[in-house]
């Protein structure tokens, strides 16, 4: 199977985050850099994103689209999950690209915070890989399958398991203890996101998103089951109430979603990211 026929298929808070400035012009003081219409430009945004693809996708359009509106793209640089909404809920960055809506929603709810999406963007699809079997349906009986440890994404790989027939679940499951049928008696570990690639060579197989799949080098011959074209985990842009409609927050929505943009995740990543339609 390859990732060609995909057509839209934590660690711990990280020690360091890494602010990095991507400017549309070169040289001179970009804080409010002029539009290319000569107007008045939009100034600078602060985003925070995972390098991989997000930091790769803001790097690119601050490089060959963002002059057009004068906009100045800050990327923040994180490395995990747990740290970009709480940064984006503190003032220190002003919207971020690294989560689809159910954990948006997930993290609302537990942190008591209202931040909203302005739209999707991507898919970063997923994957179970394995070093040991060529199929989903070559797991032996008690095989060990390692899954994230977020409720977001241990739904969306235990419906992606279920989706194949493999175990079944409630409605909505989200951890373990909703599996209803588990015939191959398979062992799931519990990992965070970040490290799921990394505990591939101890598991027979592992749920690895894009996002990690790809720095880790993950090639289409190890995945064994691929998220179908219907998922509903399209990563979203990000930002504070208050902030809706910012002209900053929509000029960067604006370009996320440009056919040039779609272009340049469609021949980077072929399939593996999925822009949105």
């Amino acid at each position: 199977m390859s990732f060609s026929s995909l057509t839209r298929g934590v660690a711990i808070a990280t020690a360091s985050v890494i602010a990095l400035s991507l400017t549309a012009c070169a040289g001179g003081d970009t804080d409010n850099a002029p539009a290319a219409d000569g107007s008045e430009g939009l100034g600078t945004l602060r985003v925070g994103a995972l390098p991989v693809p997000a930091g790769d996708m803001l790097k690119w359009i601050s490089e060959n689209l963002a002059e057009e509106a004068g906009l100045t793209i800050e990327w923040q640089e994180f490395t995990d999950y747990n740290t970009p909404n709480p940064a984006l809920s503190d003032g220190s960055v002003d919207a971020n690209l690294f989560q689809n809506s159910t954990f948006l929603e997930t993290y609302n709810e537990q942190a008591g915070d209202d931040l909203i999406s302005v739209g999707e963007i991507y898919l970063p699809a997923a994957a179970f890989y394995s070093e040991k079997v060529d199929s989903i349906d070559e797991l032996k009986d008690g095989a060990t399958v390692a899954i994230p440890n977020d409720p977001t994404n241990e739904g969306r790989a235990l419906g992606l398991l279920a989706a194949e027939g493999v175990i079944e679940i409630a409605d909505g499951a989200t951890t373990l203890a909703e599996i209803t049928d588990n015939p191959k008696n398979l062992t799931f570990i519990e990992i965070e996101n970040a490290s799921l690639a990394l505990a591939l060579p101890d598991n027979d197989a592992s749920f690895v998103t894009a996002s990690f799949a790809i720095p880790a080098g993950l090639s289409d011959e190890q995945a064994i089951l691929f998220e179908g074209t219907d998922s509903e985990y399209y990563n979203v842009l990000a930002t504070r109430a208050e902030l809706k409609d910012d002209p900053r927050i929509l000029a960067l929505q604006d370009m996320l979603n440009d056919e040039r943009t779609k272009e340049f995740i469609l021949e980077t990543w072929k399939g593996l990211i999925v822009p949105v339609d």
